[in-house]
Formats: structure tokens, sequence, C-alpha cells
């Protein structure tokens, strides 16, 4: 199931059977040791590296630096400048409610398709964290993350949404949208806090940037798929269905890929439950709960149904997750904040996991098996659905060149599964545009 495609893979029935989630079990395990054997790599090395002598360990260390050197050399000189992509801000949308946080119109930016993706569209859903108090949505609403006043006037695209056949070859001719992100809940927020300003809209934009993107040429799609990374990942989890509702089954593909969104509700190092609190502030700040889910709200209280895991099972959609098992965003600001590491124990492993003791290196390791179980119950029996579980520290991956693409002159870095790079050819199978051989 680490590629597990709607069949492209594994020909398992749907069912919920033991048998069918074993085997999805026992090969996401596969997958997390083989990946992170790969990602892994630098660090045996290392350890390698110190067990001979010093002058031995500084030539070598010469030695790669002149290689590292070259290889950018040669990287700059061959890499075509980035995809840019102009800012569409979509002031029709401020009729209906739909503005950012301080007011002003959401935006978009549309790279149009060509040839034989013409009918086939892309639409991600950027990422950006989330705000829980009055101080921290006022410096949002104060950002580009608040306000398109203050959002670039164009961005680079990349990973997934690259215009490169050598870099993102399943994709490059699609219609390719990113909806900007101003609202700090996940496009799920409804509200207004009229004593400090605050929009909370997000459910708003989603649902006018949508409408709007059908209207100019979306309605007439072939296959679309919602993406989005962090923040912009959890928005996919809690948006794919209402995104299938928005086209008709008979006409149009509706997939969804949600890449370093399956944020988990665990423990942190002192025990206590940091991001559940986090997300209970938002949900309550930000008036969420009526955006929910319904399959989980009817079960489960509304923080609760913030937090993917909770969610996913019931998903009637086809999505895949693309995660970091290790996720580094989740290391640092759920697992071993500030506050829950007083002393600072965990400030050298959360920044740089060589650093990290026997006992920290065992707490993450605990945090991943949460993750690859997560995911190893309904969801896991569903043969429409697809995951690729990583044990690289990273936050983000379908969207960065670095771990998107293995185009050496691009500096790709990707693990690979049969000479495809991974994030690239997991998309790939699920996506079911054909086999690997």
């Amino acid at each position: 199931m680490g590629v597990h495609a709607h069949g492209a893979v594994a020909k398992a029935k749907p069912c919920s059977s033991s048998s069918s989630s074993r085997r999805l079990f026992l090969l996401v395990v596969v997958l997390v040791v083989l990946i992170g054997s790969y990602c892994a790599a630098a660090a045996a090395d290392e350890e390698m590296n110190s067990s001979s002598n010093r002058g031995s360990r500084s030539r070598r260390r010469r030695r790669s630096r002149s290689r590292r050197r070259a290889a950018a050399t040669a990287a700059d000189a061959v890499t075509p400048a980035p995809l840019m992509v102009p800012i569409t801000i979509l002031k029709s949308a401020v009729d209906s409610g739909a503005v950012c946080m301080d007011g002003t119109p959401p935006a978009y930016h549309l790279h149009p398709g060509s040839g034989a993706g013409n009918n086939s569209w892309i639409v991600n859903l950027e990422g950006g964290g989330w705000c829980n108090n009055v101080r921290a949505c006022q410096f949002r609403k104060a950002s580009r993350r608040g306000s398109s006043d203050l959002m670039e006037k164009e961005i680079p695209f990349g990973g997934i949404m690259s215009s490169s056949p050598v870099d993102n070859p399943d994709f490059y001719k699609w219609n390719r949208v990113k909806i900007r992100y101003c609202d700090g809940a996940s496009f799920a927020g409804e509200g207004f806090d009229k004593e400090n300003g605050f929009y909370f809209r997000g459910q708003r934009i989603w649902d006018a940037t949508v409408r709007h993107l059908l209207s100019i040429g979306m309605a007439s799609a072939e296959q679309v798929l919602l993406t989005g990374c962090s923040a912009g990942g959890l928005a996919v989890i809690l948006h794919c269905d209402q995104f299938q509702a928005f086209f008709p089954r008979s006409t149009t593909v509706v997939k969804c890929l949600a890449d370093a969104g399956l944020f988990l509700d665990a423990s942190d190092v002192s025990g206590g439950r940091s991001l559940r609190s986090y997300y209970s502030d938002i949900v309550a700040m930000q008036g969420v709960a009526p955006n929910l889910p319904p399959a989980c709200t009817a079960r489960l209280d509304t923080t609760s149904c913030f937090f993917p895991q909770n969610v996913i099972d019931g998903i009637n959609t086809p999505i895949f997750l693309l995660n970091a098992a290790y996720d580094v965003w989740q290391i640092q600001e759920s697992l071993a904040p500030t506050g829950a590491d007083p002393s600072g124990a965990w400030r050298a492993c959360k920044s740089n996991h060589s650093a990290c003791d026997a006992s920290q290196m065992k707490f993450l390791q605990d945090f991943r098996d949460q993750m690859v179980a997560s995911v190893n119950n309904g969801f896991a029996g569903s043969r429409s659905n697809g995951l690729f579980i990583n044990s690289c520290f990273a936050h983000c991956q379908s969207e960065l060149p670095m771990t998107w693409s293995d185009n050496a002159a691009g500096g790709g870095a990707s693990p690979a599964i049969q000479s495809r790079v991974t994030c690239n050819a997991a998309i790939h199978i699920y996506t079911h545009i054909k086999a690997i051989k």
C-alpha cells in the first residue's frame, strides 16, 4: 500500500479484513525501513567516519566539499529558471464575504494547461501554519498569510506544480492553480472578531475560489487533483469530499493528495498534548466546527475532528497521503515545543537528528510507529486510497524540486523506488496514468 493506487499495484478486493490490513501494514513498514535506510545514509557515513583516523576524515571531507561545489556549478549552468506565475486577486469574492483575515480579497495563481493537459487540473491549497490567539492572528493579519495586499505578485511553481517535463512528467501540461492561504484555519474558519478586526472566512474563500475556477473552465475537466502541503495538506483532508461534490462523477475523475498533512494527536516530550491544546484554540476562535466532516463530528468532539487521523477513514473520495514519518515540523512544534521542554534538553536533537541521544531517538521512533498505525485501519482497507510514508526528516515533499525530482541537473536528491523518484513514482501510480514497469 506504500504505492497502492486504485488497483494499479495492489489487486486485493476492497474490504476491512485483517489480512488486507496486515498486508498494507507490512508494505508500509517495509517502505518506511527501506526509505529510512536511504535517508539515514548520511548519518551512517558519518558514524563510519568516526571510527577512522582524523586525517582520513579530513581528506574525505575536502573531497566531498569539492564534489558538492562541482555539482553545484554544473547545476547552476544547466538548471532553468523556475516558472514564475503571476497573482490573480479575486475581487468578486468580496461580495460573498470571502475575504482574507484583514478583509482584502482572496487570491490565486494559475498557469494554464496545454495540449493533452487542457482538460486536467491540479488545485493546490497553500500551507503556512495557523493562528490560535489574538497575538498570533494580529501577526498573521499583518503578513502575506493574512492579507492579499502583502502577497508576492508572482511565485515560483516547482515540484508537482512545475512546468518541466523532466521534473514533473505527469502533470507539467495540466492547468495548475495555487490558492493562497490567508485565513489561518486551513480554509475551514467561519466567523468575525469585530473587536480585533479578524475575518475568519477560510471556508468562504475555499468555496468562492473553487466556484470561480469552475466558471473559467474547470467545470469541464476530465480529471482533477486537489493537493496541498502542511496546513494545506490538512485542508485537503478536510475538504476532499467537498471538492468531489463540485463535479459530476460520471464525467470527472476527482482525487486528492495531502502532503505533510497527517498531524497526529500525540503526546509531547513532557507527556502533555501541545498540539491538541493548540488545535482546540483554533477551532474555537475561528468557528471551524460547522465545517468539519460530519462523519467525524457525529462521533467525536470538534477538536478531535481537526486531526486527520480521525477523519481519513470517513473520506469517500480517493485520497493519497504523502508524509515523512519523522515530520520535522511536528518534532519541533508538537513533540518538543519550548513549553514542553523548558530545560532545553531537546533543543539540539529537534534541530539536528544526528544530535539525538538513544532515548530521544526511541521517542521519535515511537512517533513514527504511531503515524504508521494511524493509517492502518479503515483507510488502509480501501483500494481507492494510497499512501507513501518515508522515514526522512522532512516536511512537505511534493512541491520542492529537491524532494520531488530525481533530475540530477536540478539537484534532485529524492530516494528512489524502481528507479523512479519516491514522491513522483507514488503519485504517478496513484493517479493511474501508467504503471511502473
